[in-house]
């Protein structure tokens, strides 16, 4: 196993808990970046040759190398990973009744660069690094060994994969794919397409802040504007709201949060309305439509740290559009998946947005992602999620 030294005090972030090694970290004089092979596992030294940890390297990108043990006597095998994979069920199994969550959510759960869904007996696996890539068969024998699914399925297809040199692709790994895949969530069961669908098919990082939305939504009329598949409105339609539309830019999004509707029996409450979500808030405004409870669940419109400017201005456009459907008094259910936005500043552009349409505005509840995402205290990337439950009434 090659050794990969870090420059002096370099090591600070590791002993404190992280797990990155950045590519401007490493003393290239002692240990060249080209001596080693994209994907291969490594000892992470620091500059007095004490071992930090176990882990690989990617020699072409930011974040070259990663620890995933910090015990020097392990290997990187199937071993470690079914142990780390049993650690993470137990945790999984005392949280949930029902086998559905997220396995393994990458750094938190000392898999860097992995990402393991359940779906009772099938399993969908994200592979976003080099060094997880190299171990992709040994992941799949490892899932048979701690979970006997009945299959397997690789949703390697994300953004992040090409920063890493890796190809795009979707397959069945191991097993056969059953004709559908359903999720259980707070009492509500969807069918969802894990080939298909937005990354692994379903977003679980949502499940609390869904089932708190429960309060709120009693015999109300709902908009849930991003909708995909449903995951919010068709539970607001279960437990208890009068009427649902669930507006996406997907139709076959939408097809699937109507089939969910069937299997829950509350086809008749709920509605979809494909189209950009900007263009059917201001449609909707025009009609003068107005909501008791809006919903607006986007996706990240900061990505990088170059967007930050136009996607907060991206965020206070959406939530004030969203805010002139709302009925005064009404119930604004705000969330955000980007990292790079700031709790606080996410509270600012509500106020923004709800003053700039003179509207008062209280926030109820704050939420984040649940327990299956845990966060890692000293890698502040792990904690993305921010929900926010809002009165927005008149002055």
């Amino acid at each position: 196993m090659n050794s990969l030294f870090l420059k002096k005090n370099a090591d600070k972030r590791l002993r404190a808990g992280h797990v990155w090694v950045y590519s401007n970290e490493i003393d290239t004089k002692r240990s060249p970046l080209k001596d080693f092979q994209t994907g291969e596992v490594i000892k992470i030294c620091a500059a007095d040759d004490k071992v930090m940890g176990i882990g690989y390297i990617n020699p072409n990108t930011l974040i070259c190398a990663r620890i995933v043990s910090r015990n020097p006597k392990y290997d990187l095998s199937v071993g470690l990973l079914v142990d780390r994979f049993k650690t993470a069920l137990a945790l999984r199994d005392s949280l949930f009744s029902s086998p559905y969550y997220r396995l393994i959510y990458g750094d938190s759960d000392g898999l860097s660069g992995l990402i393991v869904d359940r779906f009772a007996n099938v399993v969908v696996v994200q592979i976003n690094t080099a060094g997880m890539e190299a171990m992709k068969d040994m992941i799949v024998e490892a899932l048979v060994k701690a979970l006997e699914p009945c299959a397997i399925v690789m949703r390697n297809d994300t953004a992040n994969r090409k920063l890493e040199g890796l190809e795009s692709y979707v397959e069945v790994a191991y097993g056969e794919l059953p004709e559908e895949v359903f999720v259980e969530e707070n009492e509500t069961r969807f069918v969802i397409p894990v080939e298909t669908g937005q990354k692994t098919g379903w977003f679980y990082d949502h499940r609390m802040n869904r089932q708190r939305m429960q309060s709120y939504i009693q015999g109300k009329r709902v908009l849930d504007l991003f909708s995909y598949v449903g995951g919010w409105g068709v539970q607001a339609a279960v437990h208890g709201a009068e009427s649902v539309l669930c507006v996406d830019a997907s139709q076959k999004a939408l097809e699937y949060a109507q089939r969910s509707a069937d299997l829950n029996e509350v086809q008749d409450k709920l509605q979809t309305c494909q189209g950009d979500v900007f263009d059917i808030l201001k449609a909707l405004r025009q009609d003068q439509e107005k909501f008791d409870v809006v919903v607006l669940d986007p996706p990240a419109f900061i990505k990088r740290r170059k967007d930050q400017r136009q996607g907060e201005l991206a965020y206070r456009r959406i939530n004030q559009m969203a805010m002139q459907v709302l009925e005064r008094g009404g119930t604004l259910i705000s969330a955000s998946c980007s990292m790079h936005l700031p709790h606080q500043t996410l509270i600012d552009i509500l106020n923004t947005s709800s003053r700039h349409i003179d509207r008062q505005l209280q926030v109820l509840e704050q939420g984040h992602q649940g327990p299956d995402h845990p966060i890692h205290p000293a890698i502040p990337e792990t904690a993305y999620l921010k929900s926010f439950i809002c009165r927005v009434s008149g002055n």
